[in-house]
This record gives C-alpha cells, sequence and structure tokens, in this order.
C-alpha cells in the first residue's frame, strides 16, 4: 500500500532464548535481507513462552511494523506501562513491513509467535484458522476495558462471535501531495472531486514539464498506483462491486483486473510512472520519501512517517480520486494481537488495554498509527502538526466514508503480496496486463480454502 518502510531493529533487552526460540531466531537469520547481522539480532525472540525475570517478574515480547520514528513513540509508551507495572517487563522489535510477515510467518510454523503483535486484518482469518492468536473474548471487561470502544470496531476483531484482536485506532485512504515537489513542476494541483481520469493526465503533465530534483533527478507525478491491491479494492467499491463474497470468495474476475491495470498502460508506456528501478534502488524508502514524486497513495496515518522520512512538513492529503460513484471511501481498524503461546495471558491484557486506554498513548501516537479508537485517548492528543491534519482530513473526508472496509478473505496477505510482486514485473515490462491477471488468479486458487 505503500514504500516499505526501514528494518531497525530495535531491542531494549535481551534474555534468554529456549531452544524452540534459537530455532526461529535462526531461520530468521537466513531470510534477513542484506545478509547483515542486524535484523536477525533484533528480531523477536518469539518463544511464547516470556521468561520469568527475578524477583517474580513476567517478560512480554512486543513487536510491530514501523520506520525509526514509530520506534520512538512505542519505546516512550513501553516506558510508561513499566512504570505503570512494575511487575512486567516488555521486550521490544520492529521491522519494514514485508519482513514483519515474513519473520511472523517462520513463529507461526514454529508455533512460537511473541506474546503481543502490531496486526493487520488482512491476516486475522487466516491466523485465527491455524490457531494462532490468542482469544481474548475471556478478558474483554476484565483484563481488557472495551467499554469506550465503539462495538462496531470490536465486530472488525471478531471472528465467529470470537474476539482474537484490539482495534486501537482507524485510518482511511488519502492521496498524499508533496507541495514542495508540486511547486517545482509548475503544475497545476488535483482539485477535490477529481477522478481516476484526471490523476493520469496530471501525471502526464507533470512527465511533460521536465522538472529535476536538486540532485538532477527527474520529478515524476506518481508511481504506478495499480500496484497496490488495496487501490484495486478501492477501484471496485467505486464501481459498485464488493470485492469478496460472505463465505470468503473472490467476487471480481480477470477482465475487472485487467481492466484496472490498463488504467496506467499509456503512462507505463510513456515512461511518465515513476520508474521501477529507481524504486527497487531506493527501498526501503520510496520516491516520495525522498523528494521525487509529487503525488502517492497510502492510509493517512502514513502522514507521519512521511514528514519524518522526507523532512518536509509541506505535504497535504485529497481524497481517492472519485469513479462511478464517487470517492466511496472505507475505513479500516488498526489492531493488535497476542500469540496463542503466550503463558502470560493476563499480562497481555494488560498490555492490550494500556494501548487502547491509557490516554498518554495518545498523546504519545497521536495519529501516527490512526485516529485513536477511545475518546480519552483522543482528546489527550495535542492536535497541531502531523495529528492536525490527520483530524483535519478524517473529518473532511467522514460524509465520503460510504462503505465498510472489505472483508479480507483467508490468505489475504498472500494475495496481497502477490499483487505487489506482480506490480513490480510489470512495472519492468516483463508482464502484459492479461499474464498479471492469469498468475494472481492462480495464486489464489492455490492460497484460498
Amino acid at each position: 500500500m505503500s514504500r516499505p518502510l526501514p528494518t531497525r531493529p530495535a531491542p531494549r533487552r535481551r534474555r534468554a532464548r529456549t531452544a524452540a526460540a534459537s530455532a526461529v531466531a535462526a531461520a530468521l537469520l537466513l531470510t534477513a535481507c542484506g545478509g547483515g547481522g542486524g535484523a536477525a539480532d533484533g528480531a523477536a525472540t518469539g518463544d511464547g513462552a516470556s521468561s520469568d525475570g527475578g524477583g517474580g517478574t513476567v517478560t512480554l515480547d512486543l513487536v510491530w511494523w514501523g520506520n525509526d520514528d514509530r520506534a520512538a513513540r512505542y519505546e516512550e509508551a513501553v516506558a510508561l506501562f513499566e512504570e505503570q507495572h512494575p511487575d512486567i517487563e516488555v521486550n521490544t522489535s520492529f521491522s519494514a513491513f514485508p519482513d514483519y510477515w515474513t519473520a511472523r510467518s517462520t513463529e507461526a510454523a514454529a508455533r512460537a509467535l511473541p506474546d503481543v503483535m502490531q496486526f493487520d486484518s488482512t491476516y486475522l482469518r487466516q491466523y485465527v484458522a491455524t490457531d494462532q492468536l490468542l482469544d481474548l473474548s475471556d478478558l474483554l471487561g476484565d483484563a481488557i476495558d472495551t467499554s469506550a470502544l465503539d462495538e462496531k470496531l470490536l465486530t472488525e476483531a471478531t471472528i465467529d462471535g470470537r474476539t482474537y484482536a484490539m482495534p486501537t485506532a482507524t485510518n482511511t485512504l488519502a492521496m498524499f501531495v508533496n507541495e514542495d515537489v508540486l511547486a517545482q513542476t509548475g503544475v497545476a494541483p488535483l482539485e477535490e472531486g477529481y477522478t481516476w481520469e484526471d490523476l493520469n493526465a496530471f501525471i502526464a503533465q507533470v512527465q511533460a514539464a521536465g522538472a529535476t530534483s536538486a540532485e538532477g533527478n527527474p520529478l515524476h507525478g506518481s508511481a504506478d498506483y495499480t500496484a497496490t491491491f488495496w487501490f484495486f479494492l478501492q477501484w471496485l467499491v467505486q464501481q459498485g462491486t464488493t470485492p469478496f463474497t460472505e463465505d470468503g470468495g473472490i467476487a471480481f474476475d480477470e477482465a475487472d483486473v485487467v481492466e484496472f491495470l490498463g488504467l496506467t498502460e499509456d503512462l507505463r508506456s510513456s515512461g511518465a510512472l515513476f520508474p521501477q528501478d529507481r524504486t527497487t534502488a531506493l527501498l526501503p524508502k520510496g520516491g516520495f520519501t525522498v523528494n521525487e514524486v509529487a503525488t502517492e497513495m497510502s492510509w493517512d496515518n502514513f502522514l507521519a512517517g512521511y514528514v519524518a522520512d522526507s523532512g518536509t512538513e509541506n505535504i497535504s492529503m485529497l481524497p481517492m480520486p472519485s469513479g462511478e460513484d464517487g470517492p466511496a471511501l472505507f475505513s479500516r481498524t488498526f489492531m493488535m494481537a497476542a500469540g496463542a503461546s503466550t503463558e502470560h495471558p493476563e499480562q497481555v491484557g494488560e498490555l492490550l488495554d494500556f494501548f487502547l486506554n491509557e490516554p498518554e498513548v495518545g498523546r504519545i501516537f497521536g495519529t501516527s498509527k490512526g485516529v485513536p479508537a477511545t475518546q480519552a485517548q483522543r482528546d489527550a492528543m495535542q492536535l497541531e502538526g502531523v495529528d492536525a491534519k490527520v483530524v483535519a482530513y478524517e473529518e473532511s473526508v467522514q460524509d465520503l466514508v460510504t462503505e465498510p472496509a472489505p472483508l479480507p478473505v483467508e490468505g489475504f496477505g498472500t494475495l496481497e503480496a502477490k499483487w505487489k510482486s506482480l506490480g513490480e514485473e510489470l512495472g519492468y515490462g516483463n508482464l502484459t496486463p492479461e499474464q498479471f491477471a492469469a498468475e494472481w488468479f492462480a495464486e489464489a486458487e492455490m492460497t484460498l480454502p
């Protein structure tokens, strides 16, 4: 959905690993990118047992994906939690989004997921189906106070009447505009109510302007937005199509995929889109965050990371492009879950309750994970800068959020990753839209239960 965020392992404490955890760590070392020791060293121990320290202290593992800005916020929050709960010690670790789920998959194979994890709804059915997540139902109302939580949000974390995650924030798709880059191109900005066709015309105009960055690199209007699965789902909803059936099937066909990929076919052939080889070279950042691309679609909570990585606060937000049914925006919940193998469910409940209800968490994170799910945390936010922009955006599109987020099917994460890899091949010119659609549906046939 956006450029991957950098891998910066940030363990706060070390502790002895069990044999199972050592096996997991060895597997993670083999899959770490770049061959450096940092990613493996910073991987969560993930033994699920959470060893007790001296004096009866319980140790929990907490992992998340994100960048250095998000890590600093988590560390501040964890320090406060440990101050309030002197009998609980929290080990922390984080990585980029793709690396994060590779690590979780390895741990899941060993049934050794961390005690508490930042979680994504796209993986919820998959991990619940294999009994990898702790059922939180019996902790609700006791260890975890959900009285201040909107019932609709809790429903998004509930499967077959049982709750497996805590929704701690909400976010909505947005079009981010780097005003500094746009000013260098001299191209008129997009206006609210713009369509996908208007966006394509804007991208072509930026290319025609021929502007370059201070380093002499060409400026572009956008990368290829069709390479992101969530944007395809957004487009489908705008066509009046619900992407998935109630029983977990796919409600679109190859022709829909080809039509969506066709939106940028002329832009790809003309070179108007940010080049795929440049995208690959810049990883883990992207064209937008190095100030070479004027616009990028993503979830509104990414604003904090964009500002931190790009070095400019001059970034604005617009609603997504409009389709046949208008913007038809949908919002998603930001979740936290627990590994089923944890030996300390009560302490896990206390940590989840803290991230859901502690007002100071609202102040610490602001909108970096989305708009907080509880009023106490929203009230604690200091609405200035990035946070003020995100809240203002959420308020401005409130009437445009007319659809529920498509309920991810089991195996959604695998299908999303396949779409991304095929998008890269499309960007390199190695695939046609028809081949892309055929390969993706072949993956879906193998993935869906």
